[in-house]
């Protein structure tokens, strides 16, 4: 319960209140469960007051001091907190649904589980503040400074970012559909599992402000190409897939591990980097979706159709969406799998097909035949 007196005088005189706290420093007012709804506060000082459970509903708070106070569980419905200083206030699970906070200082608040749904935060400051699960549903936060705040798991769905600084913010889990994002700074962000249905994304920075203007137009996009710009490492290994990596394609059972080996250790020895698909099991979309995304990342692809029925279905799938090498390979004395689609003939980057007659000619072939032809077409497709 609120201190009857600490209540009474905040009631009676703000002026004196004010007063009042600057002569007596060292006392922390209590004002907890007190009832404040729609009391004309603006300027007051409130720094550090116990306001937990308190009632300000449509209080116009305008320019106060709530520095570190605490507001846990409070009511501000409705309260009119333009330009007010809340830096380092507590405000976990307060109601502060359509308020506004338009300019208000929160740098460094602790918001957690807060209802901020439909409020005004326009311009207001956020640094660092503590929002996590916090419901900003609706929320008007054009060119509000959020850098650095913890943003994972809050509820921002079609809330207004527009112009926002969020360089460094942490916004995992976050529900941002439909909100929009136009011109946000997003510099080191950190932004995984996002919701991001209906989301406008465009003109995203992703460089500091003493840099020379980046901007993309989605936020997981966003994330990839700034680990890509800033990190000497991903820009490596993104060069080793695009121009090192080759899938291998085959049924290699223990009887056919040899030729594995061969093309694996061939491979190797020219500096490129193999990735075997060994077919085991029948297709499926989840083996066709995994193969479709290592053939994106390969400089070129060599499928070995022996005893690997399913790889002509697949190769189909493939060879028309990709201008990436393909090199099929045949033992001599393996019963011929399906027939090669005649489609493939329109496709100049589906090399033709190689037949070998044991692994010793493979081996003693295959760089003539198979490697150097593969890499011959990549660098065409390269000029072209």
């Amino acid at each position: 319960m609120a201190n009857q007196e600490h209540h009474d005088l905040l009631r009676q005189d703000k002026v004196a209140w004010n007063v009042w706290r600057r002569e007596h420093s060292e006392i922390q007012p209590n004002l907890r469960d007190a009832d404040l709804s729609e009391m004309d506060l603006r300027n007051v000082n409130l720094d550090g007051v116990d306001l937990k459970n308190a009632n300000l509903s449509k209080a116009d708070l305008r320019g106060a001091n709530l520095r570190d106070a605490h507001l846990n569980g409070a009511f501000l419905s409705g309260v009119n907190l333009r330009d007010a200083h809340l830096s380092g206030a507590f405000l976990n699970d307060a109601v502060l649904s359509n308020a506004n906070l338009s300019r208000a200082d929160l740098r460094d608040t602790h918001l957690i589980w807060t209802d901020l749904n439909s409020a005004d935060l326009n311009e207001a400051l956020l640094g660092g503040a503590d929002l996590r699960d916090a419901d900003l549903s609706g929320v008007d936060l054009r060119d509000a400074v959020l850098s650095e705040a913890d943003l994972s798991g809050a509820h921002l769905s079609n809330a207004n970012l527009s112009g926002a600084l969020l360089d460094g913010a942490a916004l995992s889990g976050a529900d941002l559909s439909g909100a929009n994002l136009t011109g946000c700074s997003i510099y080191a962000i950190s932004a995984w599992n996002v919701h991001l249905e209906g989301t406008i994304q465009s003109n995203l920075v992703i460089t500091p402000p003493d840099e020379t203007t980046i901007t993309v137009d989605n936020l997981e996009v966003a994330q990839f190409i700034y680990l890509l710009l800033n990190n000497q490492k991903i820009r490596h290994v993104i060069d080793t897939i695009t121009s090192k990596v080759v899938l291998i394609l085959g049924r290699f059972t223990p009887k056919r591990k040899a030729i594995l080996d061969i093309l694996r250790d061939e491979l190797r020895e020219r500096n490129y980097l193999p990735v075997v698909f060994d077919f085991e099991q029948p297709s499926s979309r989840n083996l066709t979706e995994t193969m479709s995304t290592l053939a994106h990342m390969s400089r070129f692809i060599i499928a070995d159709l022996t005893s690997a029925k399913s790889i002509p279905q697949e190769l189909e799938r493939i060879v028309p969406r990709l201008r990436i090498p393909v090199q099929p390979l045949l033992q001599l004395s393996a019963q011929k799998p399906y027939a090669m689609s005649k489609d493939f003939e329109d496709y100049h980057w589906f090399l033709p097909l190689y037949r070998y007659k044991d692994q010793t000619v493979l081996l003693q072939s295959l760089r003539e035949n198979v490697i150097k032809p593969d890499e011959r077409k990549a660098q065409e497709l390269e000029k072209r």
